[in-house]
């Protein structure tokens, strides 16, 4: 089985490559999503480090979420694990940097939104399609608009378009956009501005800056969750955008 996680301490470990992925388009599974957890749980324990750098294996970023575990009988759990990876982001109390080439899109965007900044390849793509499928990003749903401001935040979630690099930029999703290597313009962001800092002060000037953002995720999240459970998953067009996803096959909505 390949590696899910692959980390590369830099910089006397002052600063950590992430790597995720082992599929193609770096499906955010539950396995994944339990790795990733891992990372930064012990990126927090690492008291020497700084910054972290994710990007996606190969040539993009994420597809996104598992289809699959969007489904009844599995979708709790997912919507829970995923909360948990974001939240377990924002308490390793370190930088982190998105660096993303090819599709960034549904679960991978809200990855990339819980970082602190992201470094676009000019190729690359941005969508949070999920209304596509007929569901709803909760994740998305906060962070989005706190990054972006609440039109963009609204446009992206409920239009489900895919948007350029340079639209992203644009909206403010994207920090950077880079004609190629957005990871290694990413570790030169972070060594003009961190290398000389005191990785201890800094984790706690993340720790400060996010306060409010980590409470409203914790606050907020499990009251969408339970929308998504107990309201969107009771109608039939909910589980029929996700089956014809898997079907290859438009799907036919009852509007219910």
């Amino acid at each position: 089985m390949a590696e899910l996680v692959r980390v590369t301490p830099i910089d006397d470990g002052a600063f950590w490559r992430v790597t995720f992925g082992a599929s193609k388009g770096n499906i955010i599974d539950r396995p994944m999503m339990t790795a990733l957890r891992r990372t930064f749980a012990d990126a927090r324990a690492d008291r020497r480090l700084k910054v972290i750098g994710l990007e996606g294996a190969g040539g993009h970023f994420s597809f996104g979420a598992s289809v699959q575990e969007h489904l009844p009988g599995q979708v709790r759990e997912m919507l829970e694990d995923l909360r948990h990876l974001v939240l377990e982001m924002f308490d390793s109390q370190v930088v982190i940097l998105a660096a993303v080439e090819g599709q960034c899109l549904g679960g991978g965007l809200e990855l990339a939104s819980a970082c602190h900044r992201i470094f676009a390849g000019a190729g690359a793509k941005f969508g949070q399609p999920e209304i596509a499928l007929g569901a709803f990003a909760p994740i998305a749903s906060i962070l989005l608009p706190e990054r972006v401001g609440r039109a963009h935040g609204e446009d992206l979630c409920l239009t489900g378009r895919i948007v350029t690099a340079a639209d992203a930029h644009e909206m403010g999703l994207v920090d950077d956009i880079m004609p190629a290597e957005p990871f290694e313009a990413a570790l030169a962001w972070a060594r003009t501005h961190f290398a000389s800092r005191s990785a201890s002060s800094l984790r706690l000037a993340v720790k400060a800056v996010r306060a409010d953002l980590a409470a409203r995720v914790r606050r907020e999240l499990p009251a969408l969750e339970t929308i998504y459970l107990n309201e969107l998953m009771t109608t039939h067009d909910a589980t029929e955008g996700l089956k014809a996803f898997l079907e290859k096959r438009p799907p036919v909505w009852r509007h219910e």
